[in-house]
């Protein structure tokens, strides 16, 4: 839509004197503007993982999206898409990836990765209890950085933050550690899980328990195979689950220790809603309602959906701003990742299921 003072200027009246244009409005932000940024960026980013398959789209996008944003920046106008990109555009690609995927196999590798979930999940909590109370971090940065690391990083961070209350800082610090360190798992699990020789389902598991957030375990999967990809998606719903039971735990501890006041929890509000949509397309294709025309283009649809969202969580990411936020968190979530990676590890080991 052209500004107000594109508008042509009506004649004036007889005896009126000039036509003074109206006042000059900035261009209002819109969705569609950072959407099509997300959108070109990412096809670029497709191209170039068909060039060089060793990186792939998704670490090519997001690193494209971190150049963008850095060295270029990005106007206000486009940020409302991009928002939108990073988010809605990702839960969309996960259940498109569901049309891909037998009900079968995804509550049999859900169940087996169970107990491996379980472990990284009390690891987590245990370091960052123990590391943050030696680098004297508050308790709410400790428990920030310790459900975000061990469930869904920054959407396991938003579900917690209005249970336990912490100050908007506290919130941001964790957000921005567990943000750095979800963009260096993309970049190094592949080349750590190859040098190791992990098997596709090996290293699926690995980086479905052991990477915070989804986007960085679907980019991180796809990144080292397709069967790694489809693997470590469904193990990282699997623990996104997790959230519900963590969220009542915290409200329980919360209310017990302010005594005075009660803290609710909504499960329709902290359910992550995509996982169940993920699960009913997976149970559409298992019933067979799904042409086979229309799998691989579904599949083409969903790969590509994955490489716009992670260009738009690049477009996100401002280095400057994660510098400033003090060596402290970024140790405490480094610390705490690293405990999670290898409890992950040593439990494969245990099972032989590396």
């Amino acid at each position: 839509m052209l500004p107000i003072s594109a508008v042509p200027c009506p004649l004036p009246a007889a005896g009126a004197g000039a036509c003074v244009p109206a006042q000059e409005h900035p261009r209002a932000p819109s969705r569609w503007y950072g959407v099509g940024l997300s959108a070109g960026l990412g096809l670029v980013a497709w191209q170039l993982g068909q060039w060089f398959p060793l990186v792939g789209g998704p670490v090519m996008g997001i690193l494209l999206g971190m150049l963008w944003r850095n060295v270029l920046g990005v106007s206000p106008v486009f940020v409302p898409g991009i928002g939108y990109s990073s988010r809605q555009v990702l839960k969309w690609s996960i259940i498109g990836l569901g049309f891909g995927l037998s009900l079968g196999q995804v509550l049999h590798t859900g169940a087996s990765s169970l107990s491996v979930t379980l472990v990284t999940l009390a690891t987590a909590f245990a370091a960052a209890w123990g590391l943050g109370r030696c680098l004297g971090m508050t308790g709410h940065l400790r428990t920030l950085i310790g459900v975000g690391t061990a469930i869904c990083g920054g959407s396991a961070i938003a579900a917690v933050a209005p249970i336990v209350r912490p100050d908007d800082h506290d919130t941001a610090l964790a957000i921005s550690a567990i943000f750095l360190f979800n963009i260096v798992a993309v970049l190094v699990f592949p080349f750590l899980g190859h040098w190791m020789g992990l098997s596709d389902a090996g290293f699926g598991l690995w980086a479905g328990t052991a990477i915070n957030d989804t986007s960085s375990v679907v980019a991180a999967g796809y990144s080292y195979s397709t069967a790694a990809g489809d693997i470590a998606t469904i193990v990282k719903l699997t623990r996104a689950t997790l959230i519900i039971p963590v969220c009542i735990v915290l409200a329980l501890w919360t209310a017990w220790r302010a005594r005075h006041a009660e803290t609710r929890v909504s499960l329709a509000q902290i359910f992550p809603w995509f996982i169940f949509w993920f699960l009913v397309a997976s149970g559409v294709r298992t019933l067979g309602l799904v042409p086979d025309v229309l799998i691989q283009p579904l599949q083409v649809a969903s790969q590509f959906l994955i490489i716009m969202a992670l260009t738009a969580i690049g477009l996100s990411s401002d280095l400057r701003r994660m510098a400033l936020a003090g060596w402290r968190p970024l140790l405490l979530g480094l610390g705490v990742w690293v405990a999670v990676a290898a409890s992950s590890l040593a439990m494969q080991w245990l099972l032989d299921s590396l």
